[in-house]
């Protein structure tokens, strides 16, 4: 016979919500090479295509059950992953963990000598002879392939989580705002990767950065298994010469893993689409290899010094965030219409073209990004579209106030460069802008709903 009390309590829980929890959490990881092949282009529009490896590019990621449903995350040494094939990502890696794809946060390392995808712009560039050209098919859907089957093998050595930790930590010389004040009061964004070689940039202060670098490790009892880390800059020493590289912090990311082969090394970009190393790198090997150094040191100093908890809850908010396309007139649906269509204009052009045309119809169809964030109780990682401005990440730590929270960039990056109000109020302008003035309220109304204080 049925105890009556137990099943009013069964009735009365069904209509509560508490947190996700489990006794028996686990974690695997998975790591796949997606070095692109030889003539491939890098960064979508750069002329000169992939002519030598210096170092293979990674596909590193995690998934994490124990929750309502398993959460992946997946960190692509590519620059970045848009629109349909952002989905093809999400779906594929969701099914070969059993969860649904709200649950999968995807981003690219950002750094230039290394691969664009975007399904919608490829198809789009199809359509005018032009097939291959933003990047291989046949390469891509091969090497998702592979990553997909790496998720489903790693389910078998899944290893128990009992704690995770973190930590942060200063990093010494590496990030600076693009933005710089000239000396005729105008501002310029111009402060790139390699600024340090203009001796007023090099001179300039660092401006709005975060200059700490954040550590979450997960623990089975006291033995670490993995450690995501987490700092905002473009990862850009030099690029462009066909040399295909994961850059300075792939590199340091590498060096770490080499010290301790047991604990998988995982890098996250935050969001950096305004800051890079520019006013401590002149593009040369000497300050390359002085940039990994200090990105070692920092991700070494933070393995050490970790604040464990019990990991008891495993919680996944998300919401959707619809953003505005920019309303200027080289990027109307006609203008990218004639840009695409005309083989008088270089191809770099006509993808970019492309690009913008692929975006457009998205948001013209009103199709949202998805805008998750993972709950650990003290950490919390939330994964911003695009090419997200430092504000924002400032935005949310303040938001978030004492608790820990990384903030990645680069989920789906169909916008480009995701500036503030005040960004926009400076007239910022840039061929790898689509999305328009009036992002910044909404974003702010999206942290509000996923990141809690």
């Amino acid at each position: 016979m049925k105890n009556p009390m137990k099943s009013l309590l069964c009735i009365l829980l069904s209509f509560v919500t508490i947190p996700a929890f489990s006794a028996d959490f686990s974690i695997s990881t998975f790591t796949v090479d997606v070095t692109i092949p030889l003539n491939h282009r890098c960064m979508g529009v750069l002329p000169t295509k992939s002519k030598s490896i210096a170092d293979p590019l990674f596909a590193h990621g995690f998934v994490l059950s124990g929750g309502e449903q398993p959460v992946v995350l997946c960190a692509l040494d590519w620059c970045e992953i848009r629109n349909g094939a952002f989905e093809q990502w999400r779906t594929a890696l969701a099914n070969a963990a059993g969860t649904t794809p709200q649950y999968v946060l995807v981003t690219a390392l950002h750094q230039h000598d290394a691969p664009v995808v975007d399904l919608d712009a490829q198809n789009l560039l199809d359509q005018v002879g032009l097939n291959n050209e933003l990047y291989q098919v046949d390469w891509h859907d091969e090497t998702l392939a592979r990553v997909t089957q790496a998720v489903k093998d790693s389910l078998e050595l899944a290893s128990p989580v009992t704690h995770y930790g973190t930590s942060e930590v200063k990093v010494d010389r590496i990030a600076s705002n693009r933005r710089v004040v000239l000396q005729d009061g105008n501002i310029t964004y111009g402060r790139g990767s390699n600024g340090g070689g203009n001796e007023y940039y090099a001179q300039a202060p660092e401006g709005a950065i975060d200059p700490l670098l954040k550590t979450i490790t997960f623990f089975n009892g006291k033995k670490a298994l993995l450690q995501l880390h987490h700092y905002a800059t473009h990862p850009m020493s030099y690029y462009g010469r066909g040399v295909v590289s994961a850059d300075f912090v792939g590199l340091a990311r590498a060096r770490l893993q080499r010290d301790n082969q047991s604990i998988r090394q995982i890098f996250v970009p935050g969001c950096g689409g305004d800051v890079t190393a520019g006013k401590y790198n002149n593009g040369s090997e000497d300050h390359r290899q002085e940039l990994i150094d200090r990105l070692y040191n920092a991700m070494a100093a933070a393995s050490r010094h970790t604040t464990r908890f019990p990991i008891t809850q495993i919680d996944v908010r998300n919401t959707k965030l619809s953003l505005p396309f920019h309303s200027g007139d080289h990027l109307t649906k006609e203008q990218l219409t004639k840009n695409l269509n005309n083989d008088e204009l270089t191809t770099e052009k006509r993808i970019l073209a492309a690009m913008g045309l692929a975006s457009r119809i998205r948001v013209e169809a009103d199709k949202p990004l998805d805008f998750p964030c993972v709950d650990l109780g003290n950490a919390q990682i939330a994964l911003f579209p695009g090419e997200t401005f430092i504000g924002y990440q400032l935005i949310a730590q303040q938001y978030a106030g004492k608790n820990f929270v990384m903030c990645i960039a680069y989920g789906d990056a169909w916008t480009g460069y995701l500036p503030t109000d005040a960004t926009f109020n400076e007239d910022f302008k840039d061929t790898w802008l689509w999305v328009g003035p009036g992002s910044e309220q909404k974003i702010r109304e999206a942290i509000k709903k996923v990141i809690r204080k």
